[in-house]
């Protein structure tokens, strides 16, 4: 699930750069202050992405500060932290916790062991505020799971999935914003969904490993496929975005969202390219 949200700093100022590294410090703050050095260890960018667009929408009051931390131990680095902050650091203890299990269930990796031991008592602080989030990230994990052991081939099913679990954890409130910030988390966890078994198709195929795209993988014009499908799911979030009256921060989400998320994919192309 992660490792796909990225910014493209070459178009942002130095003043938006700056501003994603203090919500990415003040998430790692939020982290280790409700879950301890084991929530720090599940820092990510997609849920800096959340606190960003949180924060954007709702406006909450923000904590500014300038402080060393372990991994910052000379010299001072800016945090901010909202309560935008500290409800993404909870969703991304969920996903965290989650991605452990998923990968103990693929072939039982020790990784996922040691991470789901550590997590465990994060996540059930967590699931003691938020059941609900949790159940429903649980359920479309469990049909996930369902479908690739029966090796299923049907991409939407497998992506709606995705989708619909990040859709959960981006529902911040119950009001008039819920259906658009689902949007966005249901066409964005689509995306990434689809951009990881992408990435990890040959080596899934050389170890004998499902992927859900060895069907659409035998088609000759499968890179073009991909392309349009991966460009259509991102589509959608964009237009997702734009329902949102976004002002501060907005050009930094869009920044990740039109040319961002789409680093990875062109690691990927440049590879491949490489190696062939």
């Amino acid at each position: 699930m992660f490792g796909y949200i990225q910014v493209n700093c070459k178009t942002l100022s130095e003043e938006e750069k700056q501003r994603f590294r203090a919500c990415y410090c003040g998430l790692c703050h939020a982290l280790h202050d409700r879950f301890g050095n084991a929530g720090r260890l599940t820092l990510s960018n997609d849920m800096t992405f959340l606190a960003l667009l949180l924060s954007s929408l709702y406006e909450p009051d923000e904590t500014c500060y300038d402080e060393k931390c372990v991994l910052h131990p000379i010299k001072k680095h800016h945090a901010v932290i909202s309560s935008a902050t500290e409800y993404a650091a909870d969703m991304n203890i969920i996903l965290a916790y989650f991605k452990c299990l998923d990968d103990v269930q693929d072939e039982g990796r020790l990784r996922g062991r040691a991470g789901e031991s550590i997590l465990r008592q994060a996540y059930q602080k967590v699931q003691s505020r938020y059941p609900g989030r949790c159940a429903a990230v649980q359920y479309c994990l469990e049909k996930i799971a369902a479908l690739e052991k029966e090796n299923s081939q049907d991409i939407d099913a497998l992506a709606n999935l995705s989708g619909q679990m990040l859709s959960e954890t981006f529902a911040w409130k119950d009001d008039v914003f819920n259906r658009h910030l689902r949007g966005v988390g249901m066409a964005l966890g689509r995306f990434i969904y689809l951009m990881d078994a992408y990435e990890d198709y040959e080596e899934d195929m050389k170890h004998g490993r499902y992927n859900p795209l060895k069907t659409l993988h035998e088609q000759p014009d499968y890179e073009a496929c991909m392309q349009d499908i991966l460009t259509m799911q991102m589509g959608k979030c964009v237009k997702e975005l734009d329902y949102l009256p976004l002002e501060k921060d907005a050009q930094l989400l869009r920044n990740i969202l039109y040319s961002g998320v789409w680093g990875k994919y062109a690691l990927i192309q440049r590879k491949r390219k490489e190696t062939n």
